[in-house]
């Protein structure tokens, strides 16, 4: 990208139009050029980003929250009197993006006629004032509300992820989740983004965490303690459990990044886990591909239990 058209991008905060590449001195076979080679990206009508200098080891959970958050500047930048919502939203806040299809940006207004299209989602709904909120310069709707939309456009299990998110993040109050689920109780799909907002616990530390408590909520298994410490004889701290169940069954669920690559890591969580089984505790792991395969997953939890 030459110095042109780069400041050009930066004052529209990261992405440029088909104009401001002839401006700077392009033609339209290089736009389609570099369109090709994936030196750029389109974004939505008209709408285009520079990606050759992103990381090259950028996780794709992570290259899909950047590209969707300058899809939304686009749009934002282009259409007036809209509210980004639903999931679109959810990116805007931070929260994760698990289960959230990031094709389109969504967003809301109460007036006016604007068409959906392959990049842009429109919902026609009432906004109340207190269910619109401002971040960085962009209007979305609050952080309840858009967990409502989300989870009622995509499922509960969606739901209980940003709305643990939330809460753990310190965004919202259960109360406050509960409330605004309610609300809108009229809503297809109210039922879940309802039922969600209900199991929602910020003790849940990572998306993997807040699958496996849907998983064993809805394979019955006993309810669990939450990050539960646990201590020795002397009370010396053994170890901080992701879930406790009854029976003594300590239950991990190991993400991918958790331990990192050092040796180290791996030896204190060996000696952590060796800790526990010396006084008197099962320790059972989930890993991710685990949580794709539930009834396998509850009944090794059950046995053990047993």
């Amino acid at each position: 990208m030459n110095p042109k058209l780069k400041v050009m991008a930066e004052q529209r905060r990261g992405w440029f139009k088909r104009s401001d590449v002839l401006a700077a001195g392009y033609s339209d076979a290089e736009l389609r050029r570099r369109l090709r080679r994936g030196q750029w990206a389109r974004l939505s009508r008209d709408a285009f980003v520079e990606r050759s200098e992103w990381p090259v080891d950028e996780p794709p959970w992570e290259r899909a929250r950047r590209l969707h958050l300058l899809a939304v500047r686009a749009v934002t930048d282009r259409l007036e009197n809209v509210v980004v919502s639903h999931q679109s939203a959810a990116v805007v806040h931070g929260l994760p993006t698990w289960g959230l299809d990031l094709r389109r940006v969504h967003v809301t207004r109460s007036t006016g006629r604007i068409r959906s299209s392959e990049t842009l989602s429109v919902h026609r709904s009432p906004l109340e004032a207190d269910e619109i909120t401002e971040v960085g310069g962009v209007r979305v709707t609050t952080v309840d509300r858009a967990i409502t939309e989300a989870a009622c456009t995509a499922s509960y299990e969606v739901g209980v992820v940003l709305a643990d998110a939330a809460l753990r993040d310190g965004l919202t109050c259960s109360e406050r989740l509960v409330r605004t689920a309610d609300r809108h109780q009229h809503w297809a799909g109210s039922p879940a983004a309802r039922a969600a907002a209900r199991f929602a616990d910020g003790l849940s530390e990572s998306v993997g965490e807040s699958r496996l408590r849907v998983l064993m909520d809805n394979c019955q298994l006993p309810e669990p303690r939450l990050q539960v410490e646990i201590l020795a004889d002397d009370r010396q701290l053994i170890g901080r459990v992701d879930f406790l169940l009854p029976g003594e069954l300590v239950v991990e669920f190991d993400g991918a990044l958790k331990y990192g690559e050092t040796a180290e890591a791996v030896i204190a969580e060996k000696w952590r886990e060796d800790r526990l089984r010396e006084h008197g505790y099962q320790v059972a792991r989930v890993i991710w591909p685990d949580l794709d395969r539930p009834r396998a997953t509850a009944a090794r939890l059950l046995r053990r239990l047993a």
